[in-house]
């Protein structure tokens, strides 16, 4: 009995100093927003002493873009590398973009595929849209276009326009999915809401391919799916925020 009451006691101070790293981060990056940078240094500066991914996340981004210190990204790197290495997908992405760019590190393309790919498997979208062009080009990876739409689709449904741009070229070259022009004017449609340009020229291309009934059909499930997209984008927001 006494073994069970220790456990529950652990759990629970465990889950307070959750709950109060959670508040200080949301705290530190309410002070980043409002650029008081020094003030959310503050509040995230325990965090990393604590070893917790998302501040060492949050403060990597300060070194990498110089808010509020000079810019330096090597300690950028240190910082992503170490909340990577906890599974943190936002941080696993900003080093897979350090790995393909090869700044500050040597370019590694293979590793930037598998941190990307890491990054897409717990839902980035940024990341998911990334592994869809890396499978398109081959790049650290072979080139496979049947995988780079799904990737491209995964983001496209978290209304990541250049993923809607770039899935809806696919339906169009019949690159990966069968050749559809009216899914083309679909994915062009929903990501010329989004306000992306090339997407709203593409839309204009499309249209002159399809009948009017098409049109009007693609652009009624455009209109719906959009909607749906942006109801699903409120519920991860509210989500995040509680």
């Amino acid at each position: 009995m006494k073994r069970t009451t220790i456990a529950a006691v652990a759990i629970a101070l465990s889950s307070m100093t959750f709950i109060g790293a959670a508040a200080d981060l949301k705290a530190g990056i309410f002070e980043l927003n409002r650029g008081q940078f020094k003030t959310a240094l503050a509040e995230f500066t325990p965090l990393l002493e604590e070893g917790y991914a998302p501040a060492q996340y949050q403060v990597a981004l300060m070194h990498k873009n110089g808010w509020g210190m000079r810019k330096n990204k090597q300690k950028a790197f240190e910082l992503f590398s170490k909340a990577a290495e906890q599974n943190y997908p936002d941080a696993q992405f900003e080093l897979a973009l350090m790995y393909t760019e090869g700044d500050p590190v040597e370019k590694n393309s293979k590793t930037a595929f598998e941190l990307t790919q890491k990054a897409a498997d717990k839902g980035l979208a940024s990341a998911q849209f990334n592994l869809g062009v890396m499978y398109a080009q081959g790049t650290g990876t072979y080139r496979d276009y049947a995988k780079a739409a799904k990737s491209y689709e995964k983001a496209a449904r978290q209304n990541y326009a250049l993923a809607q741009f770039n899935l809806a070229l696919l339906h169009f070259e019949g690159k990966g999915v069968d050749k559809s022009t009216k899914q083309s004017y679909i994915w062009n449609t929903i990501a010329s809401f989004n306000g992306y340009e090339p997407a709203e020229k593409s839309r204009i291309l499309d249209e002159r391919k399809l009948s009017v009934k098409d049109i009007q059909d693609g652009r009624e499930q455009a209109e719906r799916l959009y909607q749906n997209l942006l109801a699903q984008a409120e519920l991860r927001a509210k989500s995040a925020n509680n």
